[in-house]
């Protein structure tokens, strides 16, 4: 997962920016790819790790606290755990952000990766590898794909970012319903695999993923995720970043047309290579230990005396201290793994039974512990960092709580979901509401929502000022708590009583008078009136695509085409993925998106090529040497395509100070 050339390449670019060779725009997309953001804040910066499963070991803890300590600004010096199993570090400086990756690096912890239009970090059930009721040890999965599509240059310039994710049974811990690719393990007729669900994901338009697949063969889930991958990179929207997700794609194709576009990609991916050692399968026994991905006990592993232990972090916050202590107690405890989890907390497994005493006084000694009933409560950094969020979601989440009930709460700044309040008991996510003229800080309630693939999403609800916030969420778990049948969740209880009745229930919190309006014009956590508006940059949708690493991307995928064409003996198919591969090169020369038209223009394309490359008259040549020869010997053709498009890409990386390609074309 450490590629030193590329930390070099990066601190080559960052020097290059802050010299003014590099502008801006390019500089960012790289930035990006390293996963480091600007914050707010100018002149700050914020650098997201990838952590595959969440899975850190304890030694890895140190490396973290000497970032916090040496390179985050004063004040600030706290790490923050994603609802995506990563750790993200806040108030960095661009000139230090170098070093900081070499010093995670040092580490075996990279953040390659972490943003952009890429392949996300991917997550999985805190519980892997431990859980009675798993029907195998998903990190192995985990790990093959982090590490085959990191890098993967059909992952360098896709349209939009892309997420996966790995439940080891059909509980879904990893929350499949919002994953753009979940795969939940299964068994038919005792062979192991998976079910394939996509299309999903969460924002101001939340889709629910649906099933792709009903049973991908354990060897086969690497193809199976390219095979979606494949149908993001050339059906996904280009042009408009908000609509370019793939679960977009559900707006342009019925789900039999999606079913059947992922077996014919499929059929090609699985031509290719792909190694994914067996693993041990079981069928997996007892209740479910967690609730929604998430574990709210000691759960007994099973490994016969051993214990997963949950430990509750407030606010998905830790600073130095804590990061310190907990290294230092879990290797005087001879527990050498911890791992984040979906909701902002951490988990320790393989506890023996002698140890979780002694384990649970030292964490107490830095502030941290097992589960509370009612703190299982989630947030994104909101208006305080992040240039998109309308409202300050960290302290509303230090003021609210689940209750004796044990609610589920997830708080959103902004509609774009970073906490999931889709999936939540109680979603709440920051807007703007005008009342007698003045915008108020406000919040959308979501209610009875769930992340599991067979769950539904979370109903809309009234909006409420953000500091009648904490008052309404008391009186909705007073009201479940006194109203809910046996046995009956949130949601079914939020289903049975109906929206009518929560409009009634909050009629007082949602209705503004004049009077109200001087402290409801304060957000929590702020003393200045309220302003909506975005006030910075936000860089979540990524970067502007870049013509050579989409050429790379595309190259990659009509080689494989080709050679799977080829292997069939359908040479007139694999003529047709040389020449699409031609054009799309020279779509890169011209800095134009690939036509899908014939390559009937040698004329126009050689004075392209002489205008672009007035150096390297033989590229002229080649070309039309190529455009020339409709020979019987297809083999001596696609070497003489494949050698003339290496050629140009080189010529073009020279020309753009690109790195050198990832990309083999033979």
């Amino acid at each position: 997962m450490i590629d030193q050339a590329v930390l070099d390449r990066y601190q080559s670019d960052v020097t290059d920016f802050l010299a003014g060779i590099l502008d801006a725009e390019r500089f960012a997309a790289r930035r990006l790819h390293q996963g480091i953001y600007a914050q707010l804040q100018d002149g700050y910066y914020m650098l997201r790790t990838k952590l595959p499963a969440g899975r850190l070991q304890a030694q890895q803890l140190i490396g973290v606290a000497e970032v916090v300590e040496n390179y985050c600004q004063e004040g600030h010096k706290v790490i923050h755990l994603t609802t995506r199993q990563d750790i993200q570090f806040h108030f960095l400086r661009l000139e230090d952000t170098p070093a900081v990756l070499r010093h995670l690096a040092r580490y075996g912890i990279t953040s390659r990766e972490a943003s952009g239009n890429t392949v996300r970090n991917i997550t999985a059930c805190p519980l892997a590898g431990v859980c009675p009721r798993e029907h195998t040890d998903v990190n192995r999965h985990v790990g093959a794909a982090a590490r085959h599509f990191l890098g993967h240059p059909l992952t360098q310039q896709l349209p939009r970012k892309f997420k996966i994710g790995f439940s080891g049974c059909g509980a879904d811990c990893a929350l499949g319903a919002i994953n753009d690719v979940a795969l939940i393990a299964t068994l038919r007729d005792g062979r192991g695999g998976f079910r394939l669900y996509g299309f999903g994901g969460l924002g101001a338009k939340p889709y629910a993923a649906v099933e792709i697949d009903p049973f991908v063969p354990e060897e086969h889930v690497l193809p199976a995720i390219e095979a979606v991958l494949s149908l993001h990179h050339r059906h996904s929207e280009r042009s408009n970043r908000s609509r370019a997700r793939i679960k977009f794609l559900r707006d342009r194709f019925d789900l039999e047309q999606l079913r059947a576009m992922y077996r014919e990609e499929l059929r090609r991916c699985l031509l290719q290579p792909h190694m994914l050692p067996a693993g041990e399968w079981r069928e997996g026994s007892g209740e479910v230990p967690c609730r929604q991905g998430v574990v709210r006990g000691v759960v007994a592993q099973r490994q016969a005396g051993l214990y997963a232990v949950p430990v509750s972090v407030r606010l998905g916050q830790l600073c130095n201290r804590q990061l310190r202590g907990l290294a230092e107690l879990l290797a005087a405890l001879e527990l050498p793994e911890l791992r984040t989890t979906l909701n902002q907390n951490l988990l320790i497994p393989d506890v023996p039974q002698e140890t979780r005493a002694a384990l649970q006084e030292g964490l107490a000694r830095f502030g941290l512990g097992v589960p509370q009933s009612g703190d299982d409560v989630v947030n994104c950094p909101g208006a305080a960092l992040c240039p998109l969020a309308i409202t300050t979601s960290q302290p509303l989440a230090a003021r609210i709580h689940g209750g004796v009930c044990d609610l589920r709460i997830r708080v959103n700044g902004c509609q774009n979901s970073c906490a999931q309040s889709d999936t939540a008991d109680i979603g709440l996510y920051g807007v703007a509401r005008r009342h007698h003229g003045t915008l108020l800080p406000s919040y959308v309630l979501q209610l009875g929502g769930s992340g599991v693939v067979d769950g539904a999403f979370a109903g809309a609800g009234p909006v409420v000022p953000a500091r009648r916030v904490p008052d309404a969420v008391r009186r909705l778990h007073d009201a479940y708590s006194a109203g809910r049948l046996p046995a009956e969740d949130f949601g079914a209880y939020v289903r049975r009583v109906g929206p009518a009745y929560f409009d009634a229930l909050l009629a007082d919190l949602t209705a503004v008078e004049p009077q109200d309006i001087p402290l409801l014009a304060r957000d929590l956590g702020v003393t200045a009136s309220f302003r909506s508006g975005q006030r910075g940059i936000g860089e979540c949708a990524g970067s502007r695509t870049d013509p050579l690493l989409l050429l790379d991307a595309e190259l990659v995928y009509q080689r494989n085409s080709r050679n799977a064409f080829l292997q069939e003996g359908n040479f007139a198919e694999a003529r047709a993925c040389v020449a699409a591969a031609l054009r799309a090169t020279l779509a890169a020369v011209e800095d134009l998106p690939a036509s899908n038209g014939a390559l009937d223009d040698p004329a126009r394309h050689g004075a392209l090529l002489r205008r672009r490359f007035p150096q390297r008259p033989e590229f002229a040549v080649a070309l039309e040497a190529i455009h020339a020869d409709h020979g019987d010997d297809i083999a001596a053709w696609v070497r003489q395509a494949d050698d003339w498009i290496a050629r140009v890409r080189a010529a073009l990386v020279e020309v753009r100070r690109l790195p050198p390609a990832s990309v083999t074309v033979s």
